[in-house]
């Protein structure tokens, strides 16, 4: 009897190990706040199927463009689910307590989960301007006040940039679009005159000849593009911004989950076909832990609140 007992005592604690350990039990969900061809989709599809290879599940990445990231954010907190996870680049939210009257979110329900890349971020005009540098399209902006125009891929290079020519006492029109491919098709045809966003989506019509790319926010160079200067090297500092993309999960997610799978991602990202698959789209690798994507993004949310203080911006409550 004594050793049924302990017998059925070690089937139940094997049974607890392994429903600890199930995760994924099913089909993840990425959800990426912007369209299919950004920077940050290729890579959450890249990502994405390593990771089930190595989870045995399926990833699923859906695409929840619109409401200047608010659509995914609200879907991924909306499903309060640990296997929906939110793939984006904090530049798709950090900004909102400045841009938005009032959030319709709470913050704290995006638990960091791993840091995954550095979008490269790019300024990029059309060809047919003629403009060759940053100091030529903002002289050309200041000699033609309000005559040129502009667009953006995530609210907080929207919000940077803006911050820089009010500062800079320059005029220029912001163009809203619902996707990046539509403006980058717009600037190629030069019915936009800017265009600051993922150097991924830029590639195409910069291949093709109908745009030119001036320089990256990034404050480093663009392993996949080391010609291109970055903004401080141009000559514009306070234009500098890292495109940093990383996962959230819901904060009912164990720690012990959280970091497994950042280990997972980073176990990956340091294979150097999938690292340079990803240079190769527009981004720099920078895998980091729960804690190291927290801080990237917590010194991001320190720049976005000096730009604020600067333009005498209060927090949305």
């Amino acid at each position: 009897m004594r050793k049924l007992i302990a017998l059925a005592f070690a089937a139940l604690v094997t049974a607890g190990l392994g429903t600890a350990q199930a995760w994924p039990e099913r089909t993840v969900r990425f959800l990426v706040p912007l369209g299919p061809g950004s920077g940050v989709d290729l890579t959450a599809r890249l990502l994405g199927d390593a990771l089930s290879k190595k989870w045995n599940q399926p990833v699923v990445i859906e695409n929840r463009p619109g409401g200047d990231g608010v659509v995914a954010i609200n879907g991924f907190i909306g499903a309060d689910d640990d296997h929906v996870l939110l793939f984006a680049p904090t530049g798709s939210f950090s900004s909102h307590p400045y841009t938005l009257e009032k959030l319709p979110y709470d913050p704290a329900k995006l638990a960091p989960v791993a840091r995954v890349t550095n979008t490269i971020v790019a300024f990029a005009v059309p060809t047919a301007s003629g403009i060759n540098s940053m100091k030529e399209l903002l002289d050309k902006v200041k000699a033609e006040p309000g005559k040129l125009n502009w667009a953006s891929a995530t609210p907080t290079n929207e919000f940077l940039f803006q911050g820089y020519l009010k500062e800079a006492g320059l005029d220029m029109a912001k163009v809203p679009y619902r996707d990046t491919v539509s403006a980058i098709n717009d600037l190629a045809e030069n019915r936009i005159q800017m265009y600051v966003g993922a150097y991924a989506i830029m590639r195409p019509h910069l291949q093709g000849g109908k745009i030119k790319v001036l320089a990256v926010t990034n404050r480093d160079r663009a392993k996949g593009a080391p010609d291109l200067p970055t903004a401080s090297e141009a000559g514009f500092p306070k234009l500098e911004f890292d495109g940093l993309v990383g996962i959230f999960a819901p904060t009912k997610m164990p720690e012990a989950t959280r970091a497994q799978i950042a280990t997972d991602v980073k176990a990956l990202l340091a294979d150097n076909e999938i690292s340079g698959k990803l240079i190769a789209t527009g981004q720099n690798v920078s895998a980091g832990t729960p804690a190291e994507f927290a801080a990237a993004q917590k010194a991001q949310t320190e720049q976005v609140d000096a730009v604020a203080k600067l333009l005498g911006l209060k927090r949305a409550q």
